[in-house]
């Protein structure tokens, strides 16, 4: 199992190597008309940003190409990533650790450092698992076929050099044998060391990638609060979005004027249910443009610390006004609760009374409120 995990490792290593490790631009060639060119997340593991629907994928094969590096650390990533039943996660990590705890505190006991393959137990909380295998192996466990005590038949026939040799007046006892993981007896001069893998296999929480802001700054443009967004955007699939459009017309050309409040607050649920992700733009005094994507479930205080983290003077205290000049005060709640998915164009202003402090003392703010760097990059809205 190693070396095929070895080798597919290597493979991993040679296709991650072309991977993209830079900044996304905000329109690509072939998504020319879109307002940003799809969802990407940035792998933790490599640092390479991949499509939505490369993520998976990428994930996984960092995690083999791990094994070369650390053994171990791989496959306790493998346990918690690729196994999506996390109760029976859990349970089968809680099942080792208790195989790890029995040899610390019984070393000399062999029978704890051995692990029938065949138990129940084995075959139901640890062999259901991927990279289980490969965590045994990893901390010093090697398959062994063992005598099963008090099994075995008797036998006129014997087997010398490959051939079976039938004996007439004398009968031997042939002993049934299984398939067992035993624990490397040099491991045992290292219990602290086992025992750290335990700590590490029941800490460990699978690797996610994260989401890609694909941060843009714009030059002042008509066109800012014009979206057109990919597909990665949505739930739904395009068939489903239009047929969800079509049906939603109808409604609302029979009953648009006898909606009650109830009904209208369930066509709204509905329809943020639709939105995995949200493009949000904010624009500032001077006219420029900031873009950020984000999940439609983050809290507005997301939003306001990527806004703060994009300005020259971050210490100082800002509103966002969301379409139609409302205050966004409630940070805790999310984009879809406020609306504001799948995209939307906010405003920027500086805290009032800040403001007015500021004009006087003399003092007057000068140039555009984001960070020179960010600036030096700006891109043209189209």
């Amino acid at each position: 199992v190693k070396k095929e995990l070895m080798a597919e490792a290597a493979a991993s290593e040679r296709r991650l190597s072309t991977g993209h490790k830079g900044p996304v631009s905000a329109v690509e060639e072939e998504t020319a008309g879109l307002s940003v060119s799809g969802v990407y997340f940035i792998c933790p593991l490599t640092g390479a940003t991949v499509r939505k629907d490369q993520k998976e994928a990428h994930i996984k094969e960092a995690i083999l190409l791990h094994f070369s590096r650390d053994p171990v650390a791989a496959s306790i990533m493998e346990i918690h990533t690729f196994n999506r039943d996390r109760e029976k996660v859990k349970l089968g990590v809680e099942t080792i650790a208790k195989y790890l705890d029995n040899i610390h505190l019984h070393p000399e006991e062999e029978k704890y450092r051995k692990i029938k393959l065949q138990n129940k137990v084995f075959q139901e909380r640890i062999n259901c698992l991927e990279g289980t295998h490969e965590f045994l192996q990893a901390i010093g466990f090697e398959k062994k076929m063992l005598p099963v005590p008090g099994q075995g038949k008797k036998s006129n026939s014997i087997r010398i050099e490959g051939k079976t040799r039938h004996l007439s007046t004398v009968h031997v006892f042939v002993e049934t044998t299984e398939e067992y993981y035993m624990l490397k007896e040099e491991v045992l001069t290292k219990l602290e060391d086992l025992k750290d893998c335990k700590e590490q296999l029941l800490s460990c929480e699978p690797v996610k990638a994260q989401l890609d802001r694909q941060l843009c700054v714009f030059k002042p443009s008509p066109q800012a609060a014009q979206f057109e967004l990919p597909q990665d955007f949505y739930n739904l699939t395009a068939e489903e979005l239009k047929r969800e459009q079509r049906l939603r017309t109808e409604a609302v050309e029979k009953a648009s004027m006898l909606r009650t409040k109830a009904m209208r607050e369930r066509e709204e649920h509905r329809e943020m249910r639709k939105y995995n992700y949200t493009l949000l733009r904010v624009r500032f005094p001077d006219g420029y443009i900031l873009q950020g994507t984000f999940y439609a479930r983050e809290p507005v205080s997301v939003l306001y610390r990527f806004v703060r983290e994009a300005l020259r003077d971050d210490w100082m205290p800002f509103e966002l006004l969301a379409p139609g000049g409302v205050k966004l005060t409630e940070e805790n709640l999310a984009f879809n609760e406020c609306g504001l998915v799948p995209s939307a164009l906010l405003t920027f202003a500086w805290d009032a009374a800040v403001m007015a402090d500021v004009k006087a003392s003399g003092e007057e703010q000068k140039g555009s409120p984001l960070k020179p760097e960010l600036l030096s990059a700006v891109q043209i809205l189209s």
